[in-house]
């Protein structure tokens, strides 16, 4: 096979990046408290937001390098891109295959919708993947093809997941997403630990 053809991330496949996070279920909480899934909820929508914008900050970053032919700024812009799909996409992923997606995937208002998502899943990492063995053109349109596919991705998430989550009465978004960084951000997780009287 041609090294410059795509590469086929054949059918897609729901299953989890994650095959731990599978067996995760309902949270079944005794009693939801409507001010901490108010604050979950804007916490992982705020997050979801700047996850997005940093994206399309380093996707733009690497076309525009490849467009304007500077092989040294476009080395540069790739390897920050891949390392913060590495260190920040990448395991947002994961962490969204646990509690998050487990209990909602166990209803059947969801058990659909989680299937999509984690195939979505799949198709982000397989991106990834084509990104990190690309360059040039090839690497500006795998960067692309990344920056489109997660904004649909976090759109889904945030006007159907997680309101789904929130409506559900055996399903508690605050402890879905408590005290993991990757889904809320880190400066949540501290404000969190602080009104607790926890460590900061």
């Amino acid at each position: 096979m041609d090294e410059s053809e795509p590469r086929d991330p054949g059918p897609l496949n729901p299953e989890p990046l994650n095959p731990a996070a599978k067996d995760t279920g309902p949270l079944n909480p005794a009693a939801k408290d409507a001010g901490e899934e108010a604050g979950a909820l804007e916490a992982v929508e705020t997050h979801h937001g700047s996850m997005l914008r940093r994206l399309n900050a380093l996707a733009s970053t690497l076309t525009h390098a490849v467009k304007a032919g500077d092989a040294v700024a476009e080395h540069d812009a790739h390897e920050v891109l891949v390392e913060w799909c590495e260190t920040e996409l990448v395991p947002h992923a994961l962490a969204e295959e646990g509690p998050l997606y487990g209990g909602a995937g166990d209803t059947p208002e969801g058990k659909l919708l989680v299937e999509g998502m984690l195939a979505e899943h799949q198709v982000i990492a397989g991106l990834v993947e084509d990104l990190r063995g690309a360059s040039g053109v090839d690497a500006a349109v795998a960067a692309g093809a990344l920056r489109h596919i997660f904004a649909v991705h976090v759109d889904k998430e945030n006007r159907l997941l997680l309101p789904l989550i929130e409506a559900s009465p055996g399903l508690s978004l605050a402890q879905a997403v408590g005290g993991l960084s990757e889904l809320v951000g880190e400066a949540h997780v501290r404000r969190s630990r602080a009104g607790r009287g926890g460590t900061v």
